[in-house]
């Protein structure tokens, strides 16, 4: 069973209608089906400027879709080799935040985002002056020795603030445990504990067990490095802390003083190979041929565990009462299997086992007004998805 044409027209018309109402410059929309790609298309432009038109290949900030596209990745690959037991401790995998409150948080907690964990820390607050300035005493205007970690074009943070950022972490309050509260430094957690347990750093991990193996050109951190920044869409301009258009590094201000690879945030792609990724994940572990994680791993992965949250270990999944909901998530047609994640820029991936269904929406909505809150308040990515449905079920 394919999707039906005609139906599918819908996404064009929500798509421009996204574009026309300014809730993003440009998107592009990627559906597969069956494990063949049914609708592929680009719209719009990287800036209201409207010079750079969006192509099927530009590369978006992928924002939270990191933690299961990257992070999660990674823990499952750990687990899968026992490596890492999802019911040991923090502390028995992380030595420097032993003695403070978070030694004892739980490895499945901190995936469910029920460890009580704040939700997020403004690290770069401290860093700045009233008026939004960055200190010059934390960073430099040029990469040198003391001042090694890129967080923006012409803004270097010193090599020492990281280790004031973890402090700040363990630092910080835990909030009531058994609470489902969904938060960053719960990832910036695992991905210490990749690098712990691999002995590589995040990204390179990551590169070499999955982008690399599948053969995916455009997937991976800090993208500066391996692309032409034309090929990379913007997000915002920053009027405060880094006071310039973001444009290839990463949004999100915490994963850019981290150098641009952290657990929560720093990954960039296109559609194509989140498609890639996904896919493997439907098939259980598999692509091409090869295998990458277990299909008992992925299984476990993906499934909701227990009652305080909609999440899986690692990726989000539908409400559980989506057929009651005024405003269903990620749509009200996406099956009880369904998995996946959004992202603060404007960006989602989500397969649905049920029907071999996978949906990637990627846009730069924060471009260049990091306030704009239309892609959510017109439910852009809701409506494509439910549309994506309707053509399902009209063939």
């Amino acid at each position: 069973m394919g999707l039906d044409n005609d139906t599918l027209k819908a996404v064009d018309s929500i798509a421009t209608g996204a574009i026309s109402n300014a809730a993003t410059p440009g998107c592009v929309v990627l559906v597969a089906k069956d494990g063949k790609i049914a609708y592929y298309k680009a719209f719009g432009y990287l800036n209201y400027d409207s010079t750079e038109k969006v192509t099927t290949e530009t590369v978006y900030d992928m924002a939270s879709v990191t933690k299961i596209c990257a992070t999660t990745l990674a823990i499952m690959k750990l687990y899968d080799q026992g490596k890492i037991d999802l019911n040991k401790k923090l502390g028995d995998y992380l030595p420097f935040v032993k003695g403070s409150n978070k030694e004892s948080l739980c490895i499945k907690d901190i995936l469910l985002h029920q460890a009580g964990l704040s939700p997020f820390i403004p690290f770069y607050k401290e860093t700045i002056d009233s008026s939004g300035i960055p200190n010059a005493k934390i960073y430099a205007s040029a990469k040198n020795d003391s001042f090694p970690i890129r967080v923006a074009a012409n803004l270097f943070l010193r090599n020492d603030w990281n280790d004031t950022m973890y402090q700040r972490i363990l630092q910080s309050p835990l909030t009531t445990a058994g609470k489902y509260v969904y938060s960053d430094n719960d990832f910036i957690f695992l991905g210490k504990i990749v690098e712990a347990i691999s002995g590589m750093a995040l990204d390179k991990y990551l590169r070499k067990e999955f982008y690399q193996p599948l053969v995916l050109s455009t997937t991976g951190f800090k993208p500066r490095e391996y692309m032409a920044v034309k090929k990379i869409a913007p997000s915002e301009k920053e009027l405060v802390f880094r006071r310039q258009l973001i444009r290839g590094d990463v949004h999100d201000p915490g994963a850019a003083m981290f150098g641009g690879v952290a657990g929560h945030a720093g990954l960039f792609s296109n559609a194509y190979d989140m498609a890639v990724i996904m896919q493997m994940l439907l098939n259980g572990g598999t692509f091409n041929g090869k295998r990458y994680l277990q299909k008992e791993t992925v299984d476990l992965f993906t499934a909701y565990h227990g009652n305080l949250s909609r999440r899986g270990l690692g990726f989000d999944k539908p409400e559980k009462d989506n057929a009651t909901r005024k405003e269903p998530y990620p749509c009200h047609s996406a099956s009880p299997a369904t998995f996946g994640h959004t992202g603060f820029t404007g960006t989602c991936v989500w397969a649905d086992p049920k029907h071999q269904l996978i949906y990637i929406f990627l846009s730069n909505r924060l471009t260049p007004d990091g306030t704009n809150s239309k892609l959510m308040k017109m439910n852009v990515r809701t409506d494509i998805l439910e549309a994506v449905y309707k053509a399902l079920n009209k063939k």
